[in-house]
Parts: structure tokens; sequence; C-alpha cells
């Protein structure tokens, strides 16, 4: 198997991380269709993506440590067989619960992408390459969420709901065969752990009563419920806030995946010459002003385009800021179990994401002041959270040298 280039294997690792988004944004502005032709309710399709989310974040969770075991090669392809068989079962689901099963089973499998290709860029690189191959990655895998959901919304016009399942597998099955014949295995055989109950039960007993796990485990996950909250949203504010149709849902996510989109770009250029601290602190200055200006807007005028979702541009470019450098000193607390590092890692912002989505999200959707005021609250936590991992650094510094 001949090598691959870094820009190849960015390639390789963002079309991994693809599955996740392109399995929720897709099918988005198909909500109604899905609605008459399983004849079900508003919440029972809603509850489609609650479900996913759930089996995504149950899973994602031992993605890692399977593939600290068994290696990460092996991991990516029974995962991506298995997403493609659940694609098919949504292509073909008569009643919406077919449709949650096999929602379920894509959940279970499409994790295994973003939080492989974490342990992977970690296993060949390390400091500011593992970061900007890291921020390489996020420019390529920003271009789906941007595209997914008008994609989806052209499909079920020009086609139906069905056809947007159909194109999951199709690609799902392309990028199987590219993996089959080109992905690497990073992690030789002497590396990997056993897999037994009391070797995972110390591993995730590590992680988990780790206070800086949590910490920085939870800014990621913070920011990204920020923007997730908009995009669960995105099928009951856009048709009776903002008046879009479901080819129009573009206003939304162009805005958002421009500003990942140039935040990682900005992330790569910058590695290495400032300190993550820094980055982050950058970061956090973009999120803050962008969901305090949306705040503030909403207060005294009616949502209105583009207005209402310009600083979401600002949003996301900070959260790319933050996100390879929060991500990566969470990995580095144990450099001998990254892959289950990046499972709880993951775990934590998919977990988060599904109580978002079928919890918070419901609740604030019916008015875009609602929606930013909850992503001020979340990154504003997420700054708080950040600021108690400096200051307990701090304190374990001066514990050493004391």
């Amino acid at each position: 198997m001949a090598p691959l280039s870094r820009g190849a294997l960015a390639m390789m690792l963002a079309g991994l991380s693809m599955l996740g988004p392109l399995s929720i944004d897709t099918y988005l502005p198909a909500f109604g269709a899905i609605q008459g032709s399983l004849q079900a309710s508003p919440l029972e399709v809603q509850q489609s993506l609650t479900f996913y989310m759930l089996a995504f974040a149950g899973m994602v969770l031992w993605h890692g440590a399977i593939s600290d075991t068994f290696g990460r090669r092996n991991v990516i392809l029974v995962s991506l067989l298995m997403f493609a068989i659940g694609s098919l079962g949504c292509a073909s689901a008569h009643t919406v619960h077919y449709l949650w099963f096999f929602r379920i089973m894509q959940g279970v499998s499409a994790g295994a992408g973003v939080v492989i290709s974490r342990a992977i860029i970690r296993d060949l690189y390390s400091d500011a390459a593992a970061a900007r191959l890291l921020s390489l990655v996020t420019m390529i895998f920003s271009i789906a969420p941007a595209v997914a959901p008008i994609l989806g919304g052209w499909i079920v016009i020009w086609f139906d709901w069905r056809s947007i399942f159909l194109f999951l597998a199709f690609y799902t099955v392309i990028l199987l065969a590219f993996c089959y014949w080109r992905l690497p295995e990073t992690l030789p055989v002497e590396k990997r752990q056993p897999f037994n109950p009391r070797f995972l039960a110390s591993s995730y007993g590590q992680i988990l009563r780790s206070p800086l796990f949590h910490i920085k485990a939870g800014i990621v996950a913070l920011n990204f419920a920020g923007l997730f909250l908009f995009i669960t949203a995105a099928p009951e504010m856009l048709p009776k806030q903002l008046h879009l149709g479901p080819s129009q849902f573009g206003w939304l996510f162009i805005p958002c995946v421009s500003g990942i989109f140039m935040g990682a770009l900005a992330a790569n250029r910058i590695a290495g010459k400032v300190t993550f601290a820094r980055q982050i602190g950058i970061g956090f200055a973009f999120l803050l002003c962008a969901a305090s200006v949306n705040v503030v807007y909403h207060l005294f005028l009616p949502p209105s385009l583009p207005w209402s979702v310009l600083p979401l541009f600002f949003y996301t470019f900070g959260m790319s800021l933050v996100g390879p450098g929060a991500t990566l000193l969470a990995l580095d607390l144990f450099p001998h179990i990254r892959g289950t590092v990046a499972s709880c890692q993951s775990f934590a912002s998919t977990l988060l994401g599904a109580v978002v989505a079928g919890v918070i999200s419901p609740l604030l959707s019916g008015s875009v002041l609602w929606l930013a005021s909850g992503q001020l609250g979340f990154t504003a936590l997420a700054l708080a959270l950040w600021l108690l991992s400096r200051r307990f650094r701090h304190r374990l510094l001066g514990a050493i040298k004391a």
C-alpha cells in the first residue's frame, strides 16, 4: 500500500468525518416530506434525529477503545459497511418506527470516522504538525454542513426524501472502497491495548476521574452545542421566523460553514506561531462577541436576513480557533490510550448535542432571540471552563514545584 501524502490523508479523514453532518443536515429539509409520506407527527420525525444522536453518543464512547485494541483501519471499515446498510434501511422505511431503527443503526456507526480520525492524526504527528493537519481536516470537512442541507433540499424537490438516504449509501460505498485500498493502519500491533473488562474499566476510570479531561472536553462540547442549537432548530426557525423554503437552508448553513472554514484556515496558519492558550483566547473573543451581538440585535429588531444569520459566521470562526487546541490538549492527557480519550471527548459533545436536539432546541426554536440567548449561555459556560482549566493547571504546576 503506497503511503498517502498529508493532503490525501486529510481528504480521507475529512471524508470519514463528513458522515456525521451529512447524515443530519441532508435530511433536515425533508422533515415535512417525511411527515406526509410516513403519516407521522412533527415530533415523531424530530425524534428520528434524537434517536440518531443518542445512538451516536452511546457508541462513540467505544469506537476509540475498540480501535486501540483492533486497529484504526479495521474499525473504520466495519463501521462504513454498517452505515451503508443503515442508509439503505432508512431509504426503504415504510413507517416512522422503521426509520427510527435504521437511524439508530446509522448513529451507531457514523461516529467511528470523527473519533478515529483524531487518533490517527495523533498517531502520526505531534504538536504544531498535528494542529495543522487537524485544522486542514476541519477545513475540508466544513464543506459538508454547507452543501448537505442545500443538496437535501434539491433532492427533495427533484426526487423524494428516500433519495437522500440512497445518496448517503452511495457516498459510503465509495468511501469504503477508497479506505479499503488506501487507508493505512497507524497503530502497530505492539502498541495496541488489551480488550478486556479490567483494562477497559481502568482506562475509562482514569479518564472519567480526571477533572481536566471533563473541563477540556466540556469546552469543545459547549461551543458545539451553541452552533448545534441553531442547526437543529432550522426546520422550525427558517420557515416560520425567516420565511424560507426547503431549498433556502443555505442562508443558515453557508455563514456557519464559511466561518468554520476560515477559522480552520486561520488556525492552520498560526499553528506553531502562537501558544494554544493564546489561540483559544482569541477564539473565545470571537465567540462571545458574535453571540452577544446576536442577542442585542434580536432584543430590539425582528428576525431578518442577513442579520439574523451573519453573527454565526463569526461564532463558527471562533469555534474553529478554539477547537484544535482544546482537542489536542485533551488527547495529550492520556497519550497511551488516545483512541479511548477521543471517544470520551466525542461522547461528551454528542450527548450534549442529543440533549440540545431533543429538549433545548424544541423549547427555544420559536424565537431567534431565545436561540441567540441559548448560544450565548453555552459559550459563556465554555469560557468559564477554559478559565477554570487555566487556574487548575497553574495550581498543579505550583504543587509540583513545591
